[in-house]
């Protein structure tokens, strides 16, 4: 999920949402680690960038669910 704000003075978001999956990851914080990662190799920010917004104004966040645990990272 992308959060384009109409200002370009503000942050953009990126939000990826995984389900924890014990034949994958350990832990929750392995989760959040994925979705992370998620964002970085399908290379979500490039269309804020192509749209005028720089790298530091791109927000990124992985949560990471177990029933109902949620981990924000």
């Amino acid at each position: 999920m992308i959060i384009e704000p109409k200002n370009k003075e503000e942050d953009a978001i990126i939000i990826e949402f995984k389900v924890f999956n014990p034949r994958k990851e350990n832990t929750l914080e392995d989760t959040v680690q994925s979705a992370l990662a998620q964002i970085e190799e399908k290379k979500y920010e490039s269309d804020l960038l192509t749209r005028g917004f720089v790298k530091n104004q791109i927000r990124k966040y992985g949560f990471a669910f177990e029933g109902k645990r949620v981990l924000i990272g």
